[in-house]
Parts: structure tokens; sequence; C-alpha cells
């Protein structure tokens, strides 16, 4: 059983460490593997309009944010990220994040959901978002530089919430 709830800023305590997990390892996510508890504070926390966390046997198992993917005109499609503690991975927390996210988006006004950068070699993932509903609308040629296979594609993908 997954509790999915808006995220605190004493949560960051928890989310933190599934973040500099996830960063420092350099194949799924763009910022930067030395990125600081601070400005992982800031990513997280207060650009986004909204967190969430996933409660799971007690402990944040993972967590996502959601925002505005682009300003003004743009602004009616949302971006998520979303992070899963390495321990809890095959257990169902990724699914219910993104689904919980989509009925999030729609509740808080938003029309669509793009994923603006899904590295290509993070096949479950990639593979995840499909069954979620999303299609790769883009791939971006050697746009992302992984840690340890050099420059690889990303995915531009999306779904349209409203029927």
């Amino acid at each position: 059983m997954v509790e999915i709830r808006q995220a605190t800023n004493q949560d960051f305590a928890g989310i933190w460490p599934i973040l500099h997990e996830t960063f420092s390892k350099g194949d799924t996510y763009s910022f930067s593997p030395d990125t600081s508890r601070e400005e992982g504070f800031h990513i997280w926390m207060e650009t986004p309009s909204a967190s969430y966390v996933a409660i799971h046997n007690g402990q944040i198992a993972g967590t996502y944010f959601i925002k505005p993917n682009q300003p003004g005109l743009g602004s009616h499609i949302c971006n998520a990220g979303y992070v899963i503690s390495a321990k809890f991975r095959g257990e169902g927390i990724g699914r219910a994040l993104c689904e919980h996210s989509l009925k999030e988006a729609v509740r808080l006004g938003f029309k669509g959901m793009q994923y603006n950068f899904v590295v290509s070699t993070n096949k479950v993932a990639v593979e995840l978002w499909k069954k979620c509903g999303f299609t790769i609308v883009g791939t971006l040629p050697k746009a992302f530089n992984h840690k340890e296979k050099g420059f690889v594609d990303a995915y531009v993908m999306y779904q349209w919430l409203v029927q």
C-alpha cells in the first residue's frame, strides 16, 4: 500500500537521499551529479507548483514534482519529474506516482503533460510512461551525456489529459 501526499519542507530530509542517489549516478537526470542539498531543495521544493511524496512501509519511497512546462501561453501543459528510492524499485511506486500526477495535473487545471528529457537508455521509465499513456513525440539525438555510455538520445514524451 502506498500513500501519496503533498510534500512539506520537513519531508525534504527523506527526499534528499533519494534525489542524491539518483542524480549522482549520472544516468537518468540532467541535473549535475554534484548537485548540492541546497540546489536539490530549490529544484524539488521551491521551483515546482507542488511536490509530492510516496510513503511505503512508513518511509518516503519516492517523490515527484509538477510545474508548468512553459510560461504564459504554454502554461496549460505541465511537466513532472519522478524519483524512486533504489530499495523500493519494482514495487509499483513509479506507476502509482505517475497515475497520481496525471490526476493531480487535471485537478490543478493542466490540459496536458510533457516530459522534456527522458533518457533513452532508461528503458524502465520509457516503458512505464508508455503504459501510462505517453507517446514519444520527439527524439533529441545525443542530447544526454550518460556517465557510463557517453552521448545518448533523449525523448520528449507527451500526453493530452482532457477528453
